[in-house]
This record gives C-alpha cells, sequence and structure tokens, in this order.
C-alpha cells in the first residue's frame, strides 16, 4: 500500500471513531443549560457576589437543595425567579463586576454537580447578622456573609444559633 493513503485512512478512522463515540453521549439542549446558568449565576451575584466562592457554591447548593424538594419548582430559574425568596431585582438587575467571570464559572461548577460539604439538605439562609426568632431554624453553616439553615421540628434543633464563619476555601 502506497503510503500517502495511510495517513488520511488513519485520520478518516479517527474521525469515524470520534463521531460513534460522540453518538453515545446523551444531548444537551444549549439554551436550557445556558439559561440555567444565567439564572444560577444571578443568585450567586446578588447573593453572595461580594463574598468568597464558599459563599457562592453555598447559595448554589440551596437553590439546587430546592429544585429538588417537591415543596420548589423542579427548575433553576423557577426557583431564584420566586418572589419573595431571593434578592429583589435579582433576573433583572444589572450584573457588574469584576468578579462576574468567578461567578459565572461558580454557578456552572453547581449545575455541574458540585455542592458545598456543609450545607446537607438546607433549602434556606439569610444574612449572618440577622438574628430570627423562630425556634425551628438549625444551622449548618455561615459562609459569605450568610447563615444556612435547615427549618426542623424544635426538639430536632441542635444548632439553633448561627455557627463561626468558615471558609474552607473551595476549590
Amino acid at each position: 500500500m502506497n503510503s500517502s493513503y495511510i495517513l488520511p485512512m488513519v485520520a478518516a478512522l479517527l474521525g469515524i471513531t470520534t463521531l460513534v463515540s460522540c453518538a453515545n453521549q446523551p444531548a444537551i439542549d444549549v439554551a436550557v443549560s445556558k439559561r440555567a446558568a444565567e439564572c444560577m449565576a444571578r443568585a450567586m451575584y446578588f447573593e453572595s457576589v461580594q463574598s468568597s466562592r464558599d459563599g457562592m457554591i453555598a447559595v448554589g447548593s440551596v437553590v439546587m437543595n430546592r429544585v429538588e424538594s417537591d415543596a420548589y419548582p423542579d427548575t433553576v430559574c423557577g426557583v431564584v425567579s420566586q418572589p419573595g425568596q431571593f434578592a429583589p431585582g435579582i433576573m433583572t438587575g444589572r450584573m457588574s463586576s469584576r468578579s462576574l467571570h468567578m461567578v459565572r464559572e461558580a454557578a456552572i461548577s453547581v449545575l455541574s454537580g458540585e455542592r458545598h460539604p456543609d450545607i446537607a439538605e438546607a433549602e434556606f439562609f439569610h444574612a449572618a447578622n440577622y438574628h430570627a426568632g423562630y425556634n425551628n431554624m438549625h444551622y449548618v453553616l455561615v459562609a459569605g456573609g450568610n447563615a444556612f439553615y435547615e427549618k426542623r421540628p424544635p426538639e430536632l434543633v441542635t444548632q439553633p444559633s448561627t455557627p463561626r464563619p468558615t471558609e474552607t476555601q473551595l476549590r
């Protein structure tokens, strides 16, 4: 066989192999993914932009806990745009910051499966300096200026006050 035919044949075989392996991958709806990433970035930006990556990942983890719960909408945008649940103007406010790249990276990371290790089942948070008078708030984390908590029956609350702030320096 002439050696001038070998290189094109190898390239063709590699191309076919690549196409076959791509056929085994699930299709991704890019428009939905972009929209979810935008909504997640907005939640992180408006709730924790002045925070560390820990704070942003914690906010994103709460959003995903709500998406997975039957009590909330089953999409990121549905959860983030619920009236009265997140910062005013979250879906319409202008995002402009030097940290926007970091916010978008963190949003994609959470949508790809990263979770803050201390959030567990928490579906709620408030500013860390806010003190609520309820007896059903089980705090799990303070990070990025927010206190994260689970709602539990009062007899199951073992951490009724906000713990010391922690920053684990995720990635």
